[in-house]
């Protein structure tokens, strides 16, 4: 069952505080919504990789965008109660309460209409239907289009990097991944790191890496800069690899990604697998081959 959007809370919302009549916490507005909404606990706990709680954010902005219009109002921080503007609204009448229903009102005009208030996101999202668009992005709090702008200019990015590997040669793969353990903490300096991998020419690289700059233990390292799914044979032969250099830990980078089989003998023998999205993903955590713009 998919999460109330905030619009679709300010009736409920209000509903709340005219049957309360009385100031109360928004803490306790959430439980009654949460109560009545017949969500699980599950979905109810889901979160914005913030980690801001989805549904008490959204509760959150459909208080203040009825706080904004002028039908609540809040006595003292963290309260909030029914207006004598908001206790004129005949609340059984409405089916619900949205951004338009609210711009009657010249407070919510000038709240979220004006120059200083008003963020478009242009070109954000490629939609067919302009219209339904715009009201997908009217339904989203301030966080959560935020968030999501996010995630489309990451994805783009991981796109653009994964491109840009594949296109290039088999050595600039290995100076890459080189660069990329490297910063993350592996293989001790650049140099030790650039020695121990690029030792074969099938296209992928394969070597042995410190775990810490002290080298205290080793990492055995298979990449492989691939179109096609990596499967259980790559897995297993990767296995082999490790027993016979009586190797514990061992890492497999792919451009690609792995099949179910994979995966499954990967987590059996303890083997960390890295796959085009992952490998991407690392880059711009670790700000290899990206910048802050």
């Amino acid at each position: 069952m998919p999460l109330p959007t905030y619009d679709q809370l300010m009736l409920p919302l209000m509903k709340i505080l005219a049957e309360q009549n009385r100031p109360i916490k928004i803490s306790d507005i959430v439980d009654l919504l949460a109560a009545s909404s017949n969500l699980s606990d599950e979905e109810l706990g889901q979160s914005l990789p913030s980690g801001k709680n989805i549904f008490k954010d959204r509760v959150s902005w459909a208080k203040t965008y009825l706080v904004k219009a002028g039908l609540v109002q809040q006595p003292k921080r963290a309260f909030c109660e029914i207006s004598d503007l908001g206790k004129t609204i005949d609340l059984n009448g409405l089916n619900s309460i949205t951004n338009d229903f609210l711009s009657q009102f010249d407070s919510f005009k000038d709240f979220k209409f004006s120059r200083s208030n008003k963020v478009e996101i242009e070109n954000s999202l490629v939609s067919n239907d302009e219209g339904h668009q715009k009201k997908y992005q009217e339904t989203q709090t301030p966080e959560e289009t935020i968030q999501n702008t996010i995630n489309l200019l990451t994805l783009n990015l991981k796109n653009d990097l994964l491109k840009f590997i594949k296109e290039n040669s088999p050595s600039f793969f290995e100076r890459l991944v080189v660069d990329l353990l490297v910063a993350m903490g592996y293989g001790g300096s650049h140099q030790d790191a650039a020695q121990a991998i690029g030792k074969t020419n099938d296209g992928g690289i394969d070597g042995v890496i410190s775990e810490d700059r002290l080298g205290l233990d080793k990492i055995y390292i298979q990449a492989k800069r691939w179109e096609n799914t990596v499967g259980r044979p790559d897995i297993q032969q990767f296995k082999g690899t490790l027993a016979d250099q009586v190797a514990k830990k061992g890492v497999f980078i792919t451009t690609s990604n792995f099949s179910k089989e994979a995966n499954e003998s990967a987590k059996k023998s303890g083997i960390v697998l890295i796959d085009g999205d992952k490998l991407t993903s690392l880059m711009i955590e670790f700000k290899l081959g990206v910048q802050v713009e």
